[in-house]
């Protein structure tokens, strides 16, 4: 096939907290597949712990840049499946989102936001006009995913929606102090590491150290600037600042968590 002959739209993610122990992956590839087999489907991650929109946000905002320009992704952490939530479609400027209205997308709009949206009231484009209360992955998002891939306008889809009016899931923002910037940690990685809140921008070329629970950390480069098991805090692969234990686990050894605050301070 000649490049210029491939759909813009002929690449899908999926994400999702349904693990690889059940079949509900499979299934909306399979439903994906009845629409188009030559789709390319990439699974960024199905091992989202169960109903966390938060690290679903996180994980979906930290991975979409990486694609190319026109990629559909279908999002699917939805403890609200059934009820009266919204589920959406929405264009922004690197291509398409597909998930339920929850704020699992407002990472990714913070970032680059919202061209257009539409709520999912097209029943031509779903796999049956009575949909699953309980599967709405297979039933709606796979299969208007893959038509959207397949290069259907977003208008047909739905009834058009305010941008303005999709959810925010509100993490907390870093305040600038005197002396640094005021965080949360927003996500707790495989490893163990803690990511917060806080940009790369404000320690970059800077000295720094955070506190957090008692705790004064230094700022370094990488997790070899100390010794194995030591704690360091760093800038990570997705711009943000982090603390981790090199070579262990720091979520586990220091008790810290998700939402809990910490403090950036340069000297």
């Amino acid at each position: 096939m000649l490049e210029s002959q491939i759909n813009q739209r002929s690449l899908l993610t999926l994400l999702s907290d349904f693990g690889d122990r059940d079949v509900y992956v499979g299934v909306m590839k399979g439903i994906i597949a009845q629409i188009n087999p030559l789709l390319t489907v990439v699974d960024l991650t199905h091992q989202i712990p169960p109903q966390d929109i938060a690290a679903a946000r996180f994980c979906l905002m930290n991975a979409y840049p990486y694609f190319p320009d026109g990629t559909v992704h279908i999002a699917v952490v939805d403890p609200g499946v059934g009820s009266k939530r919204r589920a959406i479609a929405v264009e922004f400027s690197g291509g398409f989102l597909v998930g339920p209205d929850n704020g699992i997308f407002s990472g990714v709009l913070s970032q680059s936001p919202a061209v257009a949206a539409v709520e999912l009231t097209n029943p031509k484009y779903w796999r049956t006009p009575e949909p699953s209360r309980t599967f709405h992955g297979r039933d709606i998002f796979a299969p208007v995913g893959a038509n959207l891939a397949n290069g259907v306008p977003l208008r047909q889809l739905g009834q058009e929606i305010n941008p303005a009016s999709l959810v925010q899931l509100d993490i907390g923002q870093c305040q600038e102090t005197r002396d640094g910037v005021l965080g949360r940690i927003q996500y707790i990685d495989h490893f163990g590491n803690l990511i917060s809140n806080i940009p790369q921008s404000y320690v970059e070329g800077k000295t720094w150290h955070v506190q957090i629970a008692g705790l004064t950390i230094p700022g370094c480069e990488t997790y070899s600037d100390v010794e194995v098991g030591e704690v360091v805090a760093l800038v990570g692969s997705h711009g943000w600042v982090e603390i981790a234990i090199n070579g262990g686990d720091a979520h586990s050894k220091l008790h810290i968590n998700w939402q809990d605050a910490l403090k950036v301070i340069n000297y």
